[in-house]
């Protein structure tokens, strides 16, 4: 596989986990409330966390080089820690 078929579908996929997770936290958030801290802010760091434009915004402006692995990494690791929010605050 070419390298630049890869960055497109990171950049694919990460915009897609971006919408799907992130939109989805925001909507907990706004039909749920804030709290207990499961009610979608999990789900929000992640889709800020795998957000493409991120990782744009930290090299462009803070001279901050971000792999995508790590926020590959970071995003699964929000998602991750939702989960075991959950044993903590079950929804009720």
């Amino acid at each position: 596989m070419s390298r630049e078929w890869f960055s497109w579908l990171a950049w694919t996929l990460g915009w897609a986990w971006t919408i799907a997770a992130g939109g989805g936290g925001l909507w907990l958030l706004f039909t749920r409330g804030p709290w207990p801290p499961t009610n979608g802010w999990f789900a929000l760091l992640s889709g800020l966390a795998a957000c493409p434009l991120l990782g744009w915004s930290l090299k462009r402006y803070a001279g901050v080089s971000l792999p995508a692995s790590v926020q590959f990494f970071l995003a699964v690791a929000f998602f991750t820690a939702g989960h075991f929010a959950l044993l903590i605050w079950p929804h009720v």
